[in-house]
């Protein structure tokens, strides 16, 4: 639970603190206690500064849980809802605007355990660590930490992340081919390293996104978590509820049948659908600008 002394950069520094307490967290349960501040100091090799403002963060996030005089304890876990189907996929266009890229941080660092379950690769195995500040017409939108197997991309230069569109990067230029890619998204805030990158007040708030991409392989190609502006992105879905084809809106089930559990889709009480079909999906992502009209 060391942090490499190679990783430097005051982004690099502190993200590495927040992975290595989240490896922590995935070692105990809701309610669980974690070591003590000056514990941690001194297992990480950080100042008691630099690690409060990563407990700070996920304190915010609902991973963790400060309870005066007691300590810190795993939050309870949270409830997951899916948007799609278990074998259905969003086609996601992508956003308005002109996007671009700025590299904040780029090396070679070892995966850890956390990066490296997600990419099913030893903790001790290499992996591209970058850092990208995403803007959309040169205003600052999000901030990406990227993670790529080493050696699945060992010719990737820093200028292929600084022009974008990373996964043509990989298919034109290193032989990887993504196919899909599994996402979630929860509300968080900025903490205030992010929120002087993203020119936005300290605790604003942001989406947090989590993302993991595999080839045609089924093989995972990139692990990356990213930060976009909640004052200026948001995400548009569109929601199809038709009964399956050939039944009638209303109609009682049928007397061998046992009627579906009542479900909950996002934004919808459950029992307001009146059939347990599935609910398919698709997204976009809509950029706000500053006279605060909709693209999209």
């Amino acid at each position: 639970m060391t942090i490499d002394p190679a990783a430097s950069g005051a982004v690099l520094k502190r993200e590495r603190v927040r992975q290595a307490i989240l490896e922590l967290l995935e070692t105990r349960r809701p309610g669980d206690a974690i070591p003590s501040e000056r514990t941690l100091c001194a297992d990480l090799g950080v100042s008691r500064p630099t690690l409060r403002a990563a407990v700070d963060e996920l304190v915010r996030e609902g991973l963790l849980v400060r309870e005066h005089g007691r300590g810190m304890f795993v939050a309870a876990e949270k409830i997951v809802q899916e948007l799609a189907p278990e074998q259905g996929a969003f086609s996601l266009p992508r956003a308005a605007g002109v996007w671009s890229s700025r590299l904040l941080e780029f090396a070679s660092v070892p995966a850890g355990a956390r990066v490296g379950r997600r990419l099913r690769m030893s903790p001790a195995g290499r992996v591209r660590y970058a850092v990208r500040l995403r803007l959309v017409d040169e205003v600052p939108m999000a901030l990406e930490y990227l993670h790529l197997p080493l050696e699945r991309v060992p010719g990737l230069t820093a200028a292929e992340l600084e022009r974008g569109h990373l996964h043509e990067q990989l298919r034109t230029r290193h032989g990887v081919r993504v196919r899909e890619a599994v996402q979630s998204i929860e509300p968080t805030v900025a903490t205030p390293e992010e929120a002087r990158l993203l020119d936005v007040p300290e605790l604003s708030p942001a989406l947090l996104f989590e993302r993991l991409t595999t080839d045609t392989d089924d093989r995972p190609v990139e692990y990356v978590h990213a930060l976009y502006r909640g004052d200026r992105y948001r995400i548009v879905s569109r929601l199809s509820l038709e009964p399956p084809e050939g039944s009638s809106p209303g109609a009682p089930p049928l007397p061998d049948v046992a009627p579906a559990p009542v479900e909950h889709h996002p934004g919808i009480p459950p029992g307001d659908l009146s059939t347990g079909a599935p609910v398919s999906y698709s997204a976009r992502g809509v950029v706000q600008n500053r006279e605060g009209r909709l693209r999209g």
